[in-house]
């Protein structure tokens, strides 16, 4: 496995794990010298890894930090640890923050085995920030921040390059961070600067609680419609490169059910591709198939027309879908556009449940699903 695989395999178990870990040194033991090794760096090698590193601290001696991370004897990431069920918000890289002073690693980490938060002095020498510039959440991994994880190997480890793209990590998560409380509550500043772009008048105090409303909804709708636009874009060239797929998917050939009086629309492809990237979270897609009829569209699972997840019925002006229970009961839902089939989506997701058609799930553990659903 590479180094992406291994570390998605290891928050694949920690569910199962997280039950079993109650102190700081089975955390240790059970999560983060598991991390450190995947990183290239041999935990059971006092000349790579160095628990329990002592360093003179001011006044204070004999203070230790959990790990030191060595080259060239000497330390370039230390490790401050605190128990899986801590609360690293609550707690402080104190003993991180005194060894910034008196020695010359750049990088400190505090973790409880589950997030991971890298330190440096971007903001003043020798003086680590109050905040991270990286954080991993093992339960949560996000791509784009695993391919930053990278820097950290062992074999990949250049202090340069890390520090270069570190400032653009920190205050990239920092604005990201305010874009989303803004959002959810616009502030009194954030409401007064697009206020006075569009409004001429008087700010009285009735003025901005009304623009704060206006403001939250059209922050709200610019994002709605770019994520609208691209999701659009995606199924659109989806849709061009795929119509032979979806003929090899059913067994037959368009044509041929075209000559039939069954024709297989634009609009039902475009349904049939939504339906598809909401299932492939919980099932392999290629297992979600296209059947078409006269009245209506199926969607069914493994090519069986017993296993039927949903219909279209899009051939009138009014469209709707049918949804089914348990008991394969049909329920029709009246939509407006294709895009309201992602309100739909837990109703689809418990469909292919009746089925058993959530196979990722089924040869893991409750613990583990969660941790793969969240994948």
């Amino acid at each position: 496995m590479d180094f992406i695989d291994q570390i998605k395999e290891l928050s694949r178990q920690m569910p199962t794990q997280l039950g079993h870990v109650e102190t700081e040194e089975a955390t240790k033991n059970a999560l983060i010298m598991p991390f450190i090794n995947i990183l290239g760096y041999n935990v059971f090698n006092p000349a790579e890894v160095v628990p329990e590193f002592t360093c003179d601290v001011g006044t204070k001696k004999g203070e230790k930090v959990d790990y030191a991370i060595m080259k060239d004897e000497n330390p370039i990431i230390l490790f401050e640890c605190k128990s899986a069920n801590s609360d690293l918000e609550k707690e402080h890289a104190s003993q991180l923050y005194r060894y910034f002073s008196v020695t010359e690693v750049q990088v400190g980490v505090l973790t409880n085995g589950i997030v991971y938060k890298f330190y440096s002095d971007l903001e003043e020498f020798n003086k680590m920030d109050a905040k991270p510039f990286l954080e991993i959440d093992m339960l949560d991994l996000k791509e784009p921040l695993l391919e930053e994880l990278k820097r950290f190997r062992k074999e990949s480890f250049v202090i340069a390059e890390i520090l270069s793209s570190a400032s653009e990590l920190k205050y990239t998560k920092e604005m990201k961070k305010i874009l989303g409380e803004e959002l959810n509550s616009p502030s009194e500043e954030f409401v007064r600067f697009f206020t006075k772009q569009v409004y001429s008048g008087k700010m009285t105090k009735r003025v901005k609680e009304d623009f704060k409303d206006i403001t939250h909804r059209a922050f709200k709708q610019f994002v709605n419609e770019k994520i609208s636009d691209r999701l659009k874009s995606a199924l659109e060239q989806e849709v061009d490169g795929t119509a032979k797929e979806i003929a090899v998917l059913e067994g037959k050939n368009l044509e041929k059910e075209k000559n039939n009086g069954v024709v297989t629309t634009e609009i039902e492809i475009e349904g049939f591709h939504i339906v598809r990237a909401i299932l492939h979270e919980i099932t392999d897609p290629e297992r979600i198939v296209l059947k078409d009829r006269k009245r209506y569209c199926t969607i069914i699972l493994d090519n069986n027309v017993r296993k039927t997840i949903c219909r279209f019925y899009f051939d009138s002006k009014q469209k709707y879908i049918g949804f089914f229970d348990e008991n394969k009961t049909e329920e029709k839902v009246q939509i407006d556009k294709l895009g309201d089939i992602y309100k739909y989506a837990e109703k689809l997701k418990a469909t292919l449940g009746y089925y058993g058609g959530n196979v990722s799930f089924q040869s893991v553990s409750d613990g583990d699903a969660k941790s793969m659903e969240k994948k």
